[in-house]
């Protein structure tokens, strides 16, 4: 049988959740994670809010690596005093999953940021945000759909080729690009859509929800990206034989 690559996806810490007849503080994720990473091929395992100190330990067992969509980021993250559009700060998820990306960084475990995740990709690369962006909200609750344009010669464009109609909510976006990194993706009206880093580790940011669509494309090179690390890791673990 074969073995699915372990991919790590943050999660939200919320004070008050509600189930059955209970109502207490849970980690939680939108069930839509989950269910594309095993559609593409991996099996997915929540990260709640840790001791940034951890990150390290924790991505060195994994194969790959979602940083997922959520609250705003914090300005003073990137330097900036918060604007009167900006959401509330989430101080302990803000900073165990900088530490998640920078260590996946640092030991080149394949990463893919989703909304949120792609503009805390931007911050850990010293980049900033614009804090309220109009036009890329649906109804409050809802979904809205758009197209993306690709960057040719990028990784994200050898993943969608020419672009294609995306899932998004969000009202903040990548202002200052992060260093090393490169637009991939953009909309129509020149929104930041899509950021990566060149070179041989695999790091895409991604400002859509593939999630909550059917298009597995993304995740399933994230996952082919972590499949074949793993598989390199158990090559180099391999016992010698004797004899």
């Amino acid at each position: 049988m074969p073995i699915k690559p372990l991919i790590g996806v943050s999660t939200y810490l919320e004070e008050s959740v509600k189930w059955g007849v209970w109502e207490m503080p849970a980690a939680l994720l939108p069930a839509g994670y989950p269910r594309i990473v095993q559609a593409s091929g991996g099996s997915a395992v929540m990260l709640p809010p840790d001791e940034p100190q951890y990150a390290a330990q924790v991505v060195a067992r994994l194969d790959g690596l979602v940083t997922a969509g959520g609250p705003d980021v914090d300005p003073v993250r990137y330097g900036a005093e918060r604007g009167p559009r900006c959401g509330p700060p989430a101080p302990q998820r803000d900073a165990w999953e900088l530490a998640l990306i920078r260590a996946a960084l640092a030991s080149g475990t394949p990463l893919l940021g989703i909304c949120r995740g792609m503009q805390l990709l931007n911050v850990a690369l010293d980049g900033t945000l614009v804090q309220h962006l109009d036009g890329h909200l649906g109804s409050v609750g809802v979904f809205g759909q758009h197209p993306v344009l690709t960057v040719p010669g990028t990784r994200c464009a050898e993943i969608l080729p020419g672009g294609s109609d995306v899932p998004a909510y969000h009202h903040q976006a990548v202002d200052r690009l992060g260093n090393g990194l490169v637009v991939s993706a953009h909309a129509a009206d020149g929104t930041v859509e899509a950021v990566e880093l060149p070179g041989p580790a695999w790091v895409l940011g991604v400002q859509w929800h593939p999630e909550m669509g059917q298009d597995l494309r993304v995740t399933q090179a994230l996952v082919s990206a972590a499949a074949d690390r793993a598989s390199a890791g158990r090559a180099q673990a391999a016992p010698v034989p004797v004899g």
